[in-house]
This record gives C-alpha cells, sequence and structure tokens, in this order.
C-alpha cells in the first residue's frame, strides 16, 4: 500500500475519531467514502467478471456487497482504495488504481429511506465509486465470508440484485453501464 504519511506509534493518530467521536460525527455531517467495483479484464480491457462479497448484516442476514470504506483523515482517496481492497480481497488482490483516478458516479447514502436509491441507517455519506480491475489472487478478509466472481450478467441478474442491499445493486449496474456490460 503506498503509504501517505508518518504518523507517530500511537495506534490513533491526532485527528482520526475514537468510536465515540466517530457515532457523534456521523450524526451530526456527512462523511467521505469510497466504494469500489472489483472486476476481472480480458486482454482488450472488457470487463469479464465482477468480484462481491458475501457477509452477513447486523441483522444475521447473508448479503452481496461491494467493497466500501471511510476516507480516513489524512488519505488520499486512491490509498483509501487500496486500503479497501487489499482489507476485503487480500494482501495480493494486485488492484490497478489508474494514475488520476475518476469515480464512474457519486453515492449518497441517506439514513432515511427513499431519498435516493443508496441507503445507510448509520449516516449520511457520500462515497466516490469506482471500478477497479485487479490481477491477483483474491481471498475474501476481514468480515466477508466469501469472494464470488459473476459475470456481469450475472452479477446485474434479479437473483444477486435482491441479496444485495442499501444500494449496492443499484451502485453495481451503474458501473457495469459505465463499461458497456450492463445486460
Amino acid at each position: 500500500m503506498t503509504e501517505t504519511a508518518d504518523y507517530p506509534e500511537d495506534p490513533r493518530p491526532d485527528g482520526w475519531l475514537s468510536a465515540r467521536e466517530l457515532a457523534t460525527a456521523r450524526s451530526r455531517l456527512p462523511l467521505l467514502y469510497v466504494d469500489a467495483v472489483p472486476v476481472r479484464v480480458d486482454d482488450s480491457g472488457d470487463v469479464v467478471a465482477v468480484g462481491l462479497l458475501l457477509r452477513v448484516n447486523g441483522a444475521g442476514v447473508m448479503t452481496r456487497a461491494l467493497v466500501s470504506g471511510r476516507v480516513m483523515y489524512h488519505e488520499r482517496v486512491r490509498d483509501a482504495l487500496l486500503r479497501h481492497l487489499e482489507k476485503d480481497l487480500g494482501p495480493v488482490a494486485l488492484p490497478q488504481i489508474p494514475a488520476a483516478p475518476q469515480p464512474f458516479t457519486v453515492a449518497e447514502y441517506f439514513p432515511t429511506p427513499g431519498v435516493t436509491p443508496y441507503h445507510d441507517p448509520r449516516q449520511h455519506a457520500v462515497s466516490l465509486a469506482y471500478v477497479v480491475p485487479v490481477s491477483g489472487d483474491c481471498q475474501p478478509q476481514q468480515d466477508a465470508l466469501d469472494l464470488a466472481w459473476l459475470t456481469p450478467e450475472e452479477a446485474c441478474g434479479e437473483q444477486v440484485q435482491v441479496e444485495m442491499t442499501g444500494g449496492h445493486g443499484y451502485l453495481l449496474r451503474q458501473a457495469m453501464a459505465h463499461v458497456g456490460r450492463l445486460p
């Protein structure tokens, strides 16, 4: 992972929030996130597979999800993308972040359902969304139980879409439209 700054030995560098401070911030202002749609591409750069994580949500329900997470204080967006891709897909996923990453969309998550297609009951979050080719060996990490590689058509199919919550299904369809693979 690309280092962005030298931090002190303290596990919570100055400016980062404790769990309590984060909960307070989430209740008062939007936070910046990144969403990543991991893909495999062929030799011509066409998307041939989409990686979806299998997770258990807070209610104990199995769901499919994209790679997602907060941008930390004093962290570049590209470094946040790398950190979350490595955290969820493993250290040898080998994500290919372009030199000048541009999101394919900006997703606005609201705690109130129905404001946008994106919903996060914890907070108001603004997420920069990227399609990221990965070429290495990917293994589910952290709280992900499995990683499934599906064709774009399978991933956008109704059976998979109902397993995705919080608007990730909608975001996945936007990503596949962006790369010309919406069925």
